[in-house]
């Protein structure tokens, strides 16, 4: 077994719309199939396609856990079990893995040390959405052909949790050195991917691999469609056009007499972001950040939308991170426009920009927020692809999406501290820095949940973000062509299921 820290499990409370489901494990060794290998295709839409397929690069779990792996995958106890990685071993000084000495990558280049150092190397120092919780690596050491470590600058008991989740696909390093990976995958999953049937901004094809080096999953390939319209995607999975894709709730009652099946699972936590919160910027007033934050009506907006659950902070009861003593800002729109007056009421016209499939509800918090006064957010909708690399980037005051960051180290590392990549104006307070120290140095002692706990009270207080709301993915399947779908182990990770273990149906 690993030795190891007590590593940061986030439990997942059965408050979050009684949607709680059970997962498969996707941890150790591809899991066993009771079928042989077939030619079948499963067809997934999820909507878009990533905009640049690099490691690091934020893109839905459902499209990346296609072609690539991770050093490490979840279990279904919370432990991070083995997957490229066969064994690991953490101190408060590095986290020492040994590796799979028989993965090829797709292309033909060998899976080893100099791989994964590689990767981290390219995701840390990039202009990647997951730089941040690699910045505690302080190097990548290559011990031998099959054994890596990553020292570390300070303790960071989060780290194999880290390695199961989005922030470090593994990728060919040939890929990576000539640029290619940006719009061509390799990794070494089951399935590569396979210009020659693709078709250019409709699908994309994953053909078997012969060389993979795990168990054959139940499906042979994988088509990966781009259907944004929530009717027109229904409507695909009725027909049989497509066997599984994510869905709108309001399309539910469309799926009644059919073959077509659908689950729930905890997915969605998103807030609002003051990026240009530097010297001088439009956001540099905590009172003017704490006035948006207390005009913005979270439960109003769900009440339209039909769907989600207001929270206080980030972090459910139960999960680390969490703090009874943050009680938010619930709305009050006096007191948002009290708090827009101390802040000088300054006359404020940004621009904002959404994706579809959440352009209504930043629509309605910016007409909320235009109750404080002289305050105007002009909203653009862009195609998701181009979102996902322009909301956060620090060319928009500020912004809203989800967040998956289920360690307050991750969260921390991801969006507030001076060299996060979430935070473009790389300012950070004093009192959130010290904090955010003793954190970290305090590693898995007696005392690190508790400083924690102070790190996140900090970042509620000084209105960083806010409007947090938690909502549930929705998937649909039609079980005439396809059994085994369940929710994912990966925590927070929209738009997955656990292709592997997913069979043709009888």
């Amino acid at each position: 077994m690993p030795r190891k820290s007590v590593f940061f499990r986030s439990m997942v409370p059965l408050s979050i719309a009684g949607v709680l489901l059970a997962g498969c494990s996707t941890g150790g060794e591809s899991p066993d199939t009771s079928q042989t290998a077939t030619d079948a295709t499963l067809r997934v839409n999820f909507g878009q396609f990533p905009e640049n397929w690099s490691p690091g690069q934020e893109m839905e779990g459902g499209l990346l856990r296609v072609p690539y792996e991770t050093l490490l995958a979840p279990g279904s106890d919370g432990e991070p079990q083995p997957f490229l990685a066969t064994d690991y071993e953490l101190t408060n000084e590095s986290l020492t893995l040994t590796l799979r000495d028989d993965v090829t990558f797709h292309d033909g280049e060998p899976f080893n040390a100099e791989a994964v150092k590689a990767n981290v190397e390219f995701v840390q120092s990039g202009a990647t959405a997951y730089a941040g919780p690699l910045q505690d690596i302080s190097s990548v050491e290559v011990v031998d052909e099959y054994t890596v470590r990553l020292n570390l600058a300070s303790p960071n008991p989060s780290i194999a949790n880290t390695l199961t989740s989005r922030v470090l696909p593994i990728a060919s390093p040939a890929a990576i050195a000539d640029g290619s990976v940006a719009q061509t995958p390799v990794g070494t999953s089951p399935w590569a991917y396979d210009d020659s049937a693709s078709v250019m901004g409709s699908r994309m094809a994953f053909t078997a691999f012969e060389d993979y080096w795990g168990e054959t999953p139940g499906f042979a390939n994988i088509e990966l469609y781009a259907i944004e319209e929530a009717e027109s995607a229904a409507a695909a999975l009725v027909s049989g056009e497509i066997d599984i894709s994510d869905v709108e709730v309001t399309a539910l009652p469309r799926f009644e007499g059919s073959s077509v099946e659908t689950l729930q699972y905890p997915a969605i936590r998103n807030n609002l972001f003051f990026f240009d919160r530097g010297e001088g910027g439009t956001f540099e007033s905590v009172e003017l950040r704490q006035a948006v934050c207390t005009a913005i009506n979270v439960p109003q907006m769900i009440d339209v939308e039909g769907e989600g659950e207001a929270a206080t902070q980030h972090f459910a009861e139960g999960e680390l991170g969490y703090n009874s003593e943050i009680t938010g800002y619930p709305f009050d729109l006096d007191e948002a426009q009290s708090l827009y007056t101390e802040a000088g009421s300054p006359s404020v016209s940004v621009e904002m920009v959404a994706a579809p499939y959440n352009s209504q509800q930043i629509e309605i918090y910016m007409t909320q927020a235009s109750e404080l006064g002289d305050f105007t957010v002009s909203v653009q909708t862009l195609p998701p692809p181009q979102y996902n690399g322009e909301w956060n980037s620090g060319r928009y005051p500020l912004g809203l999406s989800s967040n998956d960051e289920s360690t307050p180290f991750e969260w921390y590392s991801a969006w507030f501290s001076a060299e996060a990549p979430g935070n473009p104006s790389g300012v950070e307070s004093d009192e959130l820095k010290a904090a955010a120290d003793a954190a970290i140095a305090a590693g898995d002692s007696d005392e690190a949940e508790d400083l924690w706990a102070d790190v996140t009270k900090i970042i509620a207080d000084e209105a960083l973000t806010c409007a947090h709301l938690r909502g549930v993915e929705t998937i649909a399947w039609n079980s005439s062509a396809v059994s085994g779908v369940s929710a994912p182990d990966e925590l927070w990770e929209p738009k997955l299921v656990n292709y592997r273990e997913l069979t043709p149906a009888e």
